[in-house]
């Protein structure tokens, strides 16, 4: 995915002129801008990582004080988009009033910088990652070149684990080759369960592969859905890693692999991607309850030409009792808002999130403050909505009628959940309605 930089103008105090040090009561950077920084910027903006600027220190962020000012003013920084009106978030990175005038004050009273020794201690984070030092990292054999331009079908890479005994992962996160970022759209990393046909004398171990679009016998296949195996985590630019509190993890059994479904998206220049995904495990006896990802999904629609506001809907039913934990809202350049409901057994449904102007380049995972209890009897809805006019500035074809496809001038409408349930069932159980210590 090429997500788009604004550029930034560089800030100069003219010369001969008194320092805002030197002003009574100036917010100074260590002092009153760094608590803000940490918080709320200082994960994506730092080395290595995907803001196109550092601003671990006073000499990186000087320079972008007022373009600083600029994007938390406007609420474009930090990225996040949901309805405050619906659910609260753990990971809710959108700034407080007060920490936006703390930015926009510092920047307009000449950007000082104050004393170092005013700072709060810093952040400390794992080089190359998210996450803490994972206990293990599954990567790519070989690099894959993708082209300057043109037309990249998913990409399936087969990575055995060679593990022996049942894995419990209380985080993982999936991270493209840092020079190939622009031209990654999504990874999305499955769990291939041992007795899994999916690929199996197709997809050479550690070969890129692109299956064939039907079976044998003509039938479409279910590549990107995984054929059935699990998610064990998903990688969006400016997405954050899972991280799964204690007594709730997702497993990897015993002889399966790991799968890489890579959609790349041409960038302008040949790049080359080795993307890999570090995992920290749990303690087994600590876990209790077991993690899916599952997802309400749409492939029946066409978005006539022009529609500024097309509507796709999708729902499942919920079969059993579990926690909701979070959402993953995913369309295309086309996607124009999202919306998650939970219907209960009596009463309208409720709107548990709402994403009001969905962004292609900052797709994000919504984590609840609070889960929810699921209980058999319920339905997940979710709806998206599409802009195809010519208005849409990233629409490649107003007068195109667009359907569900892989590539980002067609389109998705896929709700992405994850939900906990009891660690003694395994996901097709919980689905069939069964219980804990039942054989029904």
């Amino acid at each position: 995915m090429k997500t788009t930089l604004v550029a930034f103008a560089l800030c100069t105090t003219a010369a001969g002129l008194v320092s805002a040090d030197d002003k009574a009561g100036a917010l100074t950077f260590y002092k009153d801008v760094v608590p803000v920084l940490q918080k709320n910027c200082q994960t994506c903006h730092r080395p290595g990582e995907i803001g196109p600027m550092s601003l671990m220190d006073y000499k990186s962020a000087r320079p972008f004080a007022k373009a600083m000012k600029q994007a938390v003013a406007t609420r474009k920084m930090p990225p996040w988009f949901a309805d405050r009106a619906h659910g609260k978030f753990a990971n809710d990175r959108s700034m407080s009033q007060a920490e936006i005038d703390t930015i926009v004050k510092w920047a307009d009273s000449g950007a000082a910088e104050g004393k170092p020794s005013d700072a709060p201690p810093p952040l400390t984070f794992v080089d190359g990652w998210n996450i803490p030092k994972p206990d293990m990292v599954v990567e790519m054999p070989n690099k894959f070149t993708i082209p300057a331009s043109g037309k990249v079908d998913y990409q399936y890479i087969v990575v055995p684990m060679n593990i022996t005994e049942p894995k419990w992962v209380q985080m993982a996160e999936a991270r493209p080759d840092p020079g190939a970022r622009s031209a990654v759209h999504h990874v999305v990393v499955y769990v291939r369960a041992p007795e899994s046909k999916w690929l199996r004398g197709e997809a050479e171990p550690g070969i890129p592969f692109v299956p064939p679009r039907t079976t044998p016998d003509g039938r479409p296949r279910d590549d990107i859905g995984g054929m059935g195996n699990e998610i064990l985590t998903i990688y969006t630019p400016g997405n954050v890693p899972d991280k799964w509190e204690r007594g709730r993890a997702k497993l990897i059994r015993p002889g399966s692999d790991i799968v890489f479904q890579m959609h790349y998206t041409p960038s302008g220049k040949e790049v080359a991607d080795k993307s890999k995904v570090g995992i920290v495990f749990a303690r087994n006896e600590d876990v209790k309850e077991r993690v899916a990802t599952l997802s309400i999904v749409n492939t029946r629609f066409a978005i006539p030409p022009g529609d500024p506001n097309y509507r796709v809907d999708g729902a499942v039913q919920v079969r059993n009792d579990a926690y909701l934990l979070s959402f993953f809202p995913h369309m295309h350049v086309r996607g124009k808002a999202f919306e998650y409901r939970l219907k209960r057994a009596e009463g309208e449904p409720e709107t548990l999130l709402k994403v009001p102007a969905y962004n292609f380049n900052w797709q994000l995972t919504y984590h609840l403050k609070e889960p929810i209890k699921l209980e058999a009897g319920m339905r997940m809805e979710a709806s998206g909505w599409f802009d195809n006019s010519a208005n849409n500035p990233f629409n490649p074809d107003p007068k195109a009628t667009v359907r569900w496809g892989e590539q980002s001038w067609e389109e998705m409408m896929i709700g992405f959940f994850d939900i906990a349930f009891d660690a003694r069932l395994d996901p097709r159980s919980w689905m069939m309605g069964k219980k804990p210590g039942t054989s029904d």
